[in-house]
Order: C-alpha cells, then structure tokens, then sequence
C-alpha cells in the first residue's frame, strides 16, 4: 500500500496521521484476511513420494494414480499438482478433489499406504497451514490446546514372562469378569495388576469376551463397539494400552492371524452420522459408509480400512447367508477375500484394501473356500524372500453336465495347482492341517437315484500338499462323517461317522450311537490307513490337544449323555509286548471317562496339558460352571456357578526358539526336569508347611478364646455364688456307678 506525503504536517500531527492509518490498514486487514483453513476442503497434501527426474515424471504420476485407485480413491491427471524443483521433484504433492467429502474418504484409505518402498502420508492442506503458523517456541500454546503428558505402555506379551510358565484363563458370570492364573493341579490365582490388585472389571460383561489368536488382546463387545484391552494392566486407566473402535450395535468380530486387522459385524446398517453428536461417529464413518454392516480395522492405527455391506443378493434370492467368518485372511495377512457365491470370490490387498488386480477372480457358481496355512518352514523362506505363494482351496457344485470341482489356487498369479472332479455331490467341507501339509475335502454325497439331494454318506478326498503334482488319496465311507479333525502338527486325523436312523431327525430322548475312527500315514504304502474303530459311542465332539498325541472325545447336544473320554494314541507300557505295540492301533488306550452334567463347550489350554469343560447359561445348561480336567482324564477343578456365562483360555504365540534350540531342550530334558521335579516338591512342602501354620494359629486362636470365656463364666459364678467346687489337693473323690442289666423277659397272656 502507498504511504501518503505528509512533509506538510508536524512533526506531532505525523505521527497521529500514521497511528490512524495503520488502525485502519489492521482493520482493513483483519476484514479482507484470507482463511487457509477454509476453502481447501478438497485439497490433500501427500508426503513421503519417491524422487525421481523429469524423464519419469508422468510414470511416477500414473503410478500414483493406481495406487489411489486400487485404495478406493481414484484421481483425474489434471487434478495432479506435482510441484518441481531444478531436475527433481520436492517429494510431496497435491491432489484436489471434486468435493470435501471425496477428500475425507481418500485421506482415510490413502494413508498410510504402501507405494514401493515408501509409506505415503496424507493430511488436509488447512492443517498444513495451520501446524506451520503455530507460534511454537513463543510462549503459550493457542486456546484448547494442552500438553499430554507423556504415558508409556507396558509391553503387550508381559504375561509371557510368568517365572511358573503358568496359563491364563477369563472367566464370565452375570456381569463380572476374572482373569486368573491356572496353576499347578488347577489351583487359581488371580491375576494382579502392576498395584497388586485383582484385575476384574464389571464393564467388560456387556455382551461377551474374545481373545486374539496370539493373546495380545483381550475384545470386549460393547453396545457402542468393540475395545482392546492389553498389557499388565488390562483393566488400566483410559489411553493405556486400550484401543477402541466405534461401530454401534457390533455382535460379532473376527481377528486377522497375525493380529494386524479386525472385522466387525451389525446387524444394523451404519446410519448417516454427518450430523451425528457423538464425534466418534462423525469422524469414523462418512456418507459413502452408510448402509454397510462390516467394517475392517487397522489395529494399531485404529482407522478404517473399508466397510461392505451384506450379500444383497443371498437375501433376494432366499439362500442362506455364508457362515461367519464371511471375510478370511490369508495368513501372513496380506490379503483378505470374500466369496460371491455362484460368481467370484473377491481378494483384497492389505492395508490398501484394493481388488487384486483390480479385478474379482470370475468362477462360475464358486460355494465355498479356505486359505492354506503356512508352516514354520513356509514362514522363514518367507522372511528370506522365497517359498511358495499363498494358496486357497474352494469348490463348484454340478452344473448341466458339467461334474463338481475342488481346485487349489495360488495367489496372487491365480494360477489353478490342482482340480479334482466330483460327483452327486451335496455339500464340501476343507479341513487344513494347521502346517499346511494336508487338506481334507469332506464331500457330502448323495446316491445317484435318490429322489432328493440329501447326503447319506461321504467320501473323504485327500490332498498332500508337500508332494509333487499334489496327488489325491480317496477314503470312501458308506456312513455319514458329521466331524473330521487333524492332529496337529501331525500325520493322523480322527472322524465321527454314523448310520442310525435318528441322525438329524431330532427326535427327543433318542440316543445316537457314532463310531469314532483314527487313520494313519502308512510310511511304507503311502496311504492313509485305519488304526482304530471305537463302535457304539454317544461321542459326536473331537477336540486334539494342541501338542497332539491326545484327544479327547465328547458327547454335546444330549439331554442324557454328557460324558467325556480322555485317549492317549501313543501309549505303552514298559513290559508290553513288542510285537502287540507294532500292531495298529495297539497304542490307542483309553485313559479316563469323566462327566460333567450340562456340558455346552469343551477346551484345550495352550499347554496341552489341561481341559476346561463349560456349562454356559447361554446355551440354557441345568447346572451352569465349569471343569478343569487334566490330560489324563483326572478331575481337578469342579465349580457350578449360576449365570455362568465364559470360559476362555489365553491363546499363546509361537516360541521364538528355533529348532536346534528346541532338540537341545529335549535333548537335556532330564537335567531340566530334576530342576522341575525339586521346584514341585519344593512347592507341595510350602503348602504343606503353610497349611500346617494355618492350623496351629486356628488351634491356637481356639485355646485362646475358651480360656476368655472359661474365665469370664468363672467370675459370673464367684459374682453369683455358684462356684464350682473342685475336690481339695489329697482328697479322693468316690464316684458311684449303676450297672442295670436284663437277666431275663416273660410275655404272660391275661
């Protein structure tokens, strides 16, 4: 602005002149001042973009463009702002967008995001402008700010360096929630916090609890949504270690297997919470979110990831929904996919959440599908940038003349590994051995003439996935298979089979009989062979213990029957016969029968070496509890709890020893175990000892208090002059006694 001449004028006029002047130049100023945060609504700014010279400049653009767009947030070129510098780029730049609302869904999907090497940062240009202006440095921070102070969380797997090794367990009735430490022959302890108190908390009894599948997290379901409570301290004050995750009206939520990623359920679909007054609403969900019932998280970031609505067209054409878990991670959590059903199944790229590809994988009438696992092995060629690509498993149903299919398929190259046809099929299940060397197709089928399509027995279709060509063994059985389930980490696997007429009938007070049967790799035939049939069981429940080895068999769903059977496959005595051991099936023995009235669920702690049996009130059980038993069948822990509602162990995660180390362990097992077996005895002599005190001090505290009373009864006496008179020292006191005895008795009839 031009200064007017004023040379006219004093010296003391000048200075009025100026001071009324830059009064009005402020004024003017302050009215016609420029906003920054207002009107670039739709501008971000994105950091963190590789440098690269002019040559590479529209590569580099078009790159990033599929980058958003696989994100979910596609950009027009022109809307592009690079800004250059010399023969470089500045590493940063703007995308403007149609409106606000397109530049909120784009903030929250781009950032964070890979591109190459880089994780590409996204904020709002006004908070750019915003965070360069703060007078930092100046003195006091601008009004509604104030300094946090600084919090540090506890480590997450703290738990894990209990000196016992002990196991955790939740426990859930009415509204209170424990959490204790499974000790030695089941004695509990309760768990405490870093101030030596019982960690319990009645607001975790909302709706119900879930553990992660390593046990980092404890989820408890709340009416407004999910939290995740971790550390020492589970139960801590807000901000420590607890993460939340808004989504109203959640009934059900499913982990990722490396704990990075969390799917949420409603039943209600997300509203229009623009004008919402819960902020946490406004600022989680925008309009593009309203009407979808799932929604996928970041973890750590506690952001959303993406949100889907339900199958729309299950619902229109009157077929069941797919049982949960709709969504399933592949498990180095890289990708997430949903089926279709009867036309894709769709693979998302994590965290970007993009289609693969850009595309669903197209398969005509596709039912059903299942990830591979990886193994240990898997996992380190892995890390060392090698091994084979994930792989998933799904199946077609008959179609005009064209059979029933079971295919694997790798991902991401979607190439085909394998397909088996299939006939007068009804239904397919995948069981995977957790190492992925397995896969076991239970095929549903039914008799080529039957009227309807209902299955009537199966056939077992299985695949060796560590062998060349994958090559397929067929197990045929005249009965229907209701269960099947692999040993862990093991080559056997056990099935429940039947033929009685009242199977799915529901007939009340019937009694089915099942026929529990154990197969076995033959290492010298190549085949999966039985090694034992136990006929006439009320058994229709499986359950390995983690370690394998040991399997436990139960009856659920009776009325009548509630038993539960403890086996041990590998079990020998010293003085067996050889030849008898080398016989199949010589080593399956049965090691104990319990029962436990009312059972709805059943078990494994991580250790292999206990099972917890539970009676929820949920499932509207007579007599609500639970049991602790341990591997051998023995009863150890019995409480019936009315509203007893939970019982859930803590998962644990995979030992960071490796190999060698673990075969020197067992290799030393002895030296370790004489340590162990004086650390037992050691620990029964101090509850001997203890209980020894315990019933001196109760002994001791009962003289105590009779002597008080024998004394004060002594004086009341003296006060009322009926003492008791003892005889004096060197007196003899005669004492009379009446012997009556019956010599003889007469009945004289008058």
């Amino acid at each position: 602005m031009v200064n007017p001449d004023l040379s006219a004028f004093s010296e003391e006029d000048q200075r009025d002149i100026e001071a009324e002047l830059q009064e009005g130049y402020a004024e003017i100023e302050e009215k016609y001042a420029v906003d920054t945060q207002q009107g670039f609504e739709n501008v971000l700014v994105v950091d963190n973009v590789p440098l690269v010279n002019e040559s590479k400049k529209d590569k580099l653009i078009e790159r990033l463009r599929q980058t958003f767009a696989k994100a979910g947030a596609p950009i027009d070129e022109d809307r592009v702002n690079m800004p250059w510098e010399g023969d470089s780029n500045k590493g940063f730049l703007f995308l403007t967008y149609p409106d606000g609302a397109e530049a909120e869904h784009a903030l929250r999907v781009i950032d964070g995001a890979s591109f190459g090497k880089n994780v590409l940062h996204v904020n709002r240009f006004g908070d750019i402008e915003r965070f360069a202006n703060l007078p930092i440095g100046e003195g006091e921070l601008p009004a509604g700010w104030r300094e946090k102070a600084f919090i540090e969380k506890d480590h997450l797997r703290s738990w894990l360096g209990d000196v016992a090794g002990r196991d955790q367990y939740i426990t859930f009735r009415d509204q209170e929630v424990n959490l204790w430490w499974n000790g030695r022959n089941g004695t509990a302890e309760a768990v405490k916090d870093t101030d030596g108190k019982p960690i319990k908390n009645q607001k975790w009894g909302e709706l119900y609890l879930q553990w992660s599948p390593l046990g980092t997290h404890l989820a408890s379901l709340h009416r407004v949504g999910v939290a995740l409570w971790s550390g020492p301290k589970l139960d801590g004050p807000i901000g420590v270690n607890v993460l939340r995750f808004t989504h109203p009206g959640v009934r059900l939520i499913q982990f990722s297997p490396c704990e990075n990623y969390l799917v949420t359920w409603s039943e209600e679909p997300l509203g229009n919470f623009e004008n919402h007054a819960n902020a946490a609403l406004r600022e989680t969900f925008g309009p593009d979110d309203e009407g979808n019932q799932f929604v996928i998280w970041d973890v750590k970031t506690q952001r959303v990831l993406r949100t889907f609505a339900a199958d729309q067209s299950a619902q229109a054409e009157g077929r069941p929904q797919q049982a949960w878990p709709i969504f399933r991670f592949s498990p180095d959590d890289a990708y997430v996919a949903r089926a279709q059903v009867g036309s894709a199944i769709q693979i998302y790229e994590l965290p970007g959440m993009g289609l693969l590809d850009k595309k669903s994988v197209k398969i005509e009438g596709v039912q059903d599908f299942e990830w591979c696992p990886m193994s240990e092995k898997d996992w380190a060629n892995r890390k060392a940038g090698k091994g084979r690509e994930c792989m998933l498993a799904y199946w077609t149903p008959e179609a005009q003349n064209q059979p029933a299919r079971v295919n694997l398929m790798a991902i991401p190259s979607r190439t085909v590994l394998r397909s088996k046809n299939l006939f007068n099929v009804t239904d397919c299940k995948f069981y995977w051995q957790n190492q992925g060397d397995f896969l076991c197709v239970k095929v549903d089928r039914h008799a080529r003439k039957a009227k309807t399509k209902k299955a009537t027995f199966c056939n077992l279709e299985l695949f060796r996935l560590r062998e060349k060509d994958y090559p397929v063994e067929v197990i045929e059985h005249k009965d229907y298979v209701p269960t099947f389930a692999w040993e862990p980490s093991g080559n056997r696997f056990a099935i429940v089979s039947t033929n009685d007429p009242n199977f799915g009938q529901n007939v009340p007070g019937a009694i089915i009989k099942y026929t529990v049967s154990f197969y076995q790799l033959d290492p010298k035939k190549g085949d999966f062979a039985p090694i034992k049939h136990l006929e006439g069981k009320v058994a229709n429940t499986l359950m390995w213990s983690p370690r394998g080895r040991h399997i436990v068999l139960a009856s659920m769903g009776s009325s009548q029957k509630f038993d539960i059977e403890f086996y041990d496959l590998d079990f020998t005595l010293a003085d067996t016969d050889k030849r008898e051991v080398a016989e199949p099936g010589a080593n399956v023995q049965q090691l104990a029968i319990g029962e436990h009235y009312g059972v709805t669920e059943i078990s494994w702690d991580p250790s292999g070496r206990y099972l917890a049996s539970c009676a929820s009130s949920w499932r509207s059980t007579p007599e609500p509890g639970f049991t602790i038993w341990d591997f051998k069948g023995q009863q150890l822990v019995h409480q019936s709890q009315d509203k007893f509602k939970q019982f859930v162990w803590r998962p644990r995660p995979p030992t960071l020893l490796s190999k060698d180390t673990q075969r020197k362990i067992r290799k030393e097992l002895k030296d370790f175990s004489r340590q162990f077996d004086e650390d037992d005895a050691a620990e029964e002599n101090r509850g001997s000892a203890e209980k020894l005190a315990q019933r001196q001090r109760e002994i001791a505290e009962w003289d105590a208090w009779r002597a008080r009373n024998n004394a004060r009864l002594a004086e009341a006496r003296e006060a009322l002059g009926k003492e008791l008179k003892h005889a004096a020292a060197g007196e003899q006191e005669q004492v009379s006694e009446w012997v009556e005895e019956l010599i003889g008795e007469e009945t004289e009839l008058v």
